[in-house]
C-alpha cells in the first residue's frame, strides 16, 4: 500500500558555501532515503531551501561591506547549484526570503498570539547607543567566565564550548562599534516551552524511546530533565520576517523594528517550501503536513536537535493542526584528517571546490561519505581513506564485478542474455541482500545498508571467481548458467545502486539498457534471457596519489595560514643552516650622503660609514625618506653582500628594512646611538 512521506532536510544557512560535513550530517543520507522510498512506490515530498535570516547573514554582509539580501542572493545560488549538482533530489528547494515564506511565518505567528499562546515580557537587553541597535547575542563579545577567553559570543564560548547569555561575559562589547553596550528595555512575546514538557516527555521520553538514535534521545532527555525555559520568539532586528500585526491590536502594540526569531520562522521554511511546490504541481499542501496518515522525517545535524526535537514540535502541537515528525534521524558531525571541520579556519573541504577538481566523481564522495557517515558519533574523512574507498572498493569490488560480467557477456554472447536459469540457493541469496539492503534504509542505517550493497558485489566477485567460466568453454550450458547469475547480481546491484550513487545506477542502466524498478516488483533487479546490452564501459576509475597529495597540500596551507599572527605576512623563505647563518655579516652604519638616481622613481644612491671602511650602496627607498632626513641615521647593512651593479653604480651591500601597514618602509635600526661597525645579531 502507498504511503505518504514528507522528507525535510536542515535549512542551510546563505552565509558561506557547503562543505562535507554539511553532505555527510544531512543533505546525502535525507537525498538517500527520498529515493529509497520513490522507489518503493510511496508518494515522497522531499522539501528544503536556503535559511537567510539571522546573525551569521548580517554578520557575513557587514563583513563584506553588503546588503544582507545580496549575501542571500549569491549563497542561495550557490547552495541550491551544489546540492543539484550531488544528485540531491528535492521535489522543491525554496528560500526563506521568498513573500510565500513570510505570510506563512507570520500567519503561524498571528494564530498562536490569538490563541494566547505566548507571553509578553518587558526585559533589559543589550543596546549599542552608537550604532542604534539592540544587539543580538552573536553581536556581543566579551570574556568568558568559565575559561577567560576574551573573544566569546554572547550565546557561545568557542574556546571551551560553555552555552552562555551575554549577561554573563565579563567586560562586554559590541561587534558592531566596538563600544561598551548599555542595557535597554524592549518587549518580546515568549512562546512557554515549560508548559510542554509532559507533552515532550510522553510523546518523545515515552513514545520513542525504542526507535529513535540514541543520540538524539539522549539530547532530548537532558534537555527536558534540567527543566524547560520560555524562549523569546522574537528579535530586535533590521533583518528577518517582520512581526505581524493582528487584526485587532491591543493599544501598546508596537512591533516597529522587531522580527521573527530565527529558529521560529527557519522550521516553518519546510511549510512554505511545500505550499510553493503544491502551488506550481496543482497539488494540496495540507495534506503533506496535516494528513495524521502521512509520515513526517527531519534529517538535520545533531547541533540542530534540540530547535527539530522540543521547539518546533511544540509550536505545531500548539498550532493544533500539524503532523508531528514520526523521525530525526540526526547525526553527528564529520572530521577532516583529525581535525575539527572549521569554516572560519578554512579547514573544510567545499563541495562545489570537490566537482571542480573531482568532475564527474559525485558518486565517488556521496559513497565514502555515507560508509563514514557519523550517525550514532562523530566519524572521520581522510583523503587517503577516500582514494582507498575508490580504488580498492569501488573499481577493484564493484566496478570489477560488472565490467568483468558486461566484457564476458559480450564476448560470449555478442552483448545477449544467454538462455538459462539461476539455482534457487543463488536466487535466495541476493534476495537477502536486497532484503537487508530494504531493512537497514527503512531504520535509517545508511552505513549498514551500503555496506549489505557492497557484500552483494563481493557475493558476485567471489562466485565468478569460484565457478570461473572462462576454464568451463567446453561445457557451454554450465558457462550460461554461471553468466546467467552473474548477470542477476548486476542487476540487482544497478537497482539497488540508485538510492546511493545515482549517477553511476543511470550509467550502469543504460549498459545494461534495462529501466528503473520499484523495490516491490517481483522482477526487481532480474534481467531477462535474451535481452541486449549496450557497449559495456568503466564505471570507475582510481584516483592516484597525485590527486590526493594535492588536496592535503591545500589543507596544509590553510594549517599554516591558521598559524600566522599577521594573516598578511608572507611565507618564511627556504630554510637555511646554521652554518649558512654564520655566514651573514650584519653590521651597524651611518648613512653620510644621499643623493636620489637620476631616471628612477625608487633608487637612492648612499654612501655609509661601517666602520670597516667607508662604501657605497644603492637601494630602492626613495618613495619612503627624503635624502635630508636619511643623513645622519643608523642603520643595519648587510655587509658582505657580493656587490653587483644597479643603474651602473656599484652597490656594496644591503640595506635591512621592513614594510610597514601604510606600505612605507622602515629601518631596522638601534634604539640607541652605537659604533659604526657593531656586530648585529
Amino acid at each position: 500500500m502507498q504511503k505518504r512521506i514528507t522528507i525535510t532536510s536542515a535549512l542551510p544557512y546563505a552565509n558561506g558555501p557547503l562543505h562535507i560535513g554539511h553532505l555527510a550530517g544531512v543533505y546525502i543520507p535525507a537525498d538517500i532515503y527520498a529515493r529509497f522510498q520513490r522507489k518503493k512506490g510511496n508518494d515522497v515530498l522531499f522539501v528544503g531551501g536556503s535559511d537567510e535570516h539571522g546573525i551569521p547573514i548580517t554578520i557575513r554582509a557587514k563583513k563584506e561591506n553588503k546588503t544582507p539580501q545580496e549575501v542571500v542572493d549569491e549563497y542561495h545560488e550557490l547552495i541550491k547549484n551544489t546540492l543539484s549538482d550531488f544528485g540531491v533530489s528535492y521535489d522543491n528547494y525554496s528560500r526563506t526570503s521568498a513573500k510565500i515564506h513570510e505570510e506563512t511565518s507570520q500567519d503561524f505567528f498571528l494564530k498562536l498570539y490569538e490563541s494566547g499562546k505566548f507571553e509578553e515580557k518587558e526585559t533589559e537587553q543589550f543596546y549599542d547607543e552608537k550604532a542604534g541597535e539592540f544587539l543580538a547575542d552573536r553581536y556581543i563579545m566579551g570574556t568568558c567566565p568559565n575559561c577567560g577567553n576574551e573573544d566569546a559570543y554572547g550565546d557561545q564560548c568557542e574556546k571551551c564550548g560553555s552555552t552562555l547569555s551575554p549577561t554573563e561575559l565579563i567586560n562586554p562589547r559590541s561587534m558592531l562599534s566596538g563600544e561598551i553596550p548599555v542595557k535597554k528595555v524592549t518587549k518580546h512575546w515568549y512562546f512557554p516551552l515549560n508548559e510542554y514538557e509532559d507533552f515532550l516527555t510522553k510523546w518523545i521520553l515515552e513514545g520513542h524511546k525504542d526507535d529513535w538514535r540514541t543520540n538524539v534521545y539522549g539530547q532530548v532527555k537532558s534537555w527536558i530533565n534540567d527543566g524547560l525555559k520560555p524562549r523569546a520568539m522574537t528579535r530586535d532586528l533590521n533583518w528577518g520576517v517582520p512581526v505581524p500585526t493582528p487584526k485587532n491590536p491591543p493599544k501598546d502594540w508596537d512591533s516597529k523594528g522587531k522580527v521573527l526569531y530565527v529558529w521560529f520562522d527557519a522550521p516553518i521554511g519546510y511549510i512554505s517550501s511545500t505550499k510553493e511546490w503544491a502551488k506550481n504541481n496543482d497539488k494540496n499542501w495540507e495534506d503533506y503536513w496535516k494528513n495524521p496518515d502521512t509520515k513526517l522525517v527531519h534529517f538535520i545535524g545533531k547541533d540542530n536537535i534540540v530547535f527539530h526535537c522540543i521547539i518546533f514540535p511544540s509550536m505545531l502541537k500548539s498550532h493544533g493542526e500539524y503532523i508531528l515528525p514520526e523521525n530525526v534521524p540526526a547525526n553527528e558531525f564529520l572530521n577532516l584528517e583529525n581535525d575539527k571541520i572549521s569554516t572560519s579556519r578554512n579547514w573544510a573541504v567545499w563541495a562545489h571546490e570537490y566537482l571542480k577538481d573531482f568532475p564527474d566523481k559525485q558518486d565517488v564522495l556521496r559513497y565514502v561519505l555515507t560508509a563514514n557517515a557519523p550517525e550514532t558519533k562523530d566519524n572521520n574523512f581522510t583523503w587517503k581513506d577516500f582514494q582507498t574507498k575508490n580504488n580498492s572498493e569501488l573499481v577493484a569490488i564493484l566496478g570489477n564485478f560488472i565490467n568483468r560480467v558486461l566484457v564476458l557477456t559480450n564476448k560470449y554472447y555478442e552483448g545477449k542474455v544467454p538462455d538459462a536459469t539461476i539455482e534457487d540457493k543463488d536466487a535466495e541469496e541476493i534476495k537477502g541482500y536486497v532484503t537487508k539492503v530494504n531493512d537497514f534504509l527503512e531504520k535509517y542505517e545508511f552505513r549498514n545498508a551500503l555496506a549489505e550493497f557492497m557484500n552483494l558485489a563481493r557475493f558476485g566477485n567471489q562466485y565468478l571467481q569460484a565457478n570461473e567460466p572462462w576454464k568451463k568453454l567446453d561445457n557451454p550450458e554450465e558457462v550460461e548458467k554461471i553468466m546467467f547469475t552473474s548477470i542477476q547480481i548486476t542487476g540487482a546491484l544497478a537497482q539497488l545502486m540508485e538510492a546511493f550513487m545515482p549517477f553511476t545506477s543511470k550509467k550502469l542502466m543504460e549498459i545494461l539498457n534495462v529501466k528503473s524498478q520499484l523495490w516491490n516488483d517481483a522482477e526487481f533487479g532480474k534481467i531477462q534471457a535474451g535481452h541486449t546490452f549496450n557497449e559495456p564501459q568503466l564505471l570507475f576509475e582510481k584516483i592516484e596519489d597525485s590527486q590526493v597529495e594535492q588536496q592535503v597540500n591545500k589543507l596544509l596551507e590553510s594549517k599554516k595560514n591558521n598559524m600566522k599572527t599577521n594573516p598578511n605576512a608572507e611565507d618564511a623563505k627556504t630554510e637555511c643552516t646554521f652554518d649558512d647563518f654564520t655566514k651573514i655579516d650584519l653590521r651597524v652604519c651611518t648613512i653620510l650622503e644621499a643623493e636620489k638616481v637620476e631616471k628612477t622613481d625608487k633608487l637612492m644612491k648612499l654612501k655609509v660609514d661601517t666602520g670597516v671602511d667607508v662604501r657605497t650602496v644603492v637601494s630602492g627607498i626613495s618613495q619612503s625618506f627624503s635624502a635630508e632626513e636619511l643623513i645622519g641615521k643608523q642603520v643595519t647593512i648587510l655587509l658582505n653582500l657580493a656587490p653587483r651593479k644597479i643603474r651602473g653604480i656599484e652597490s656594496q651591500g644591503m640595506l635591512l628594512l621592513a614594510d610597514k601597514e601604510d606600505g612605507k618602509l622602515t629601518f631596522i635600526s638601534p634604539e640607541e646611538k652605537v659604533e659604526n661597525g657593531t656586530i648585529v645579531g
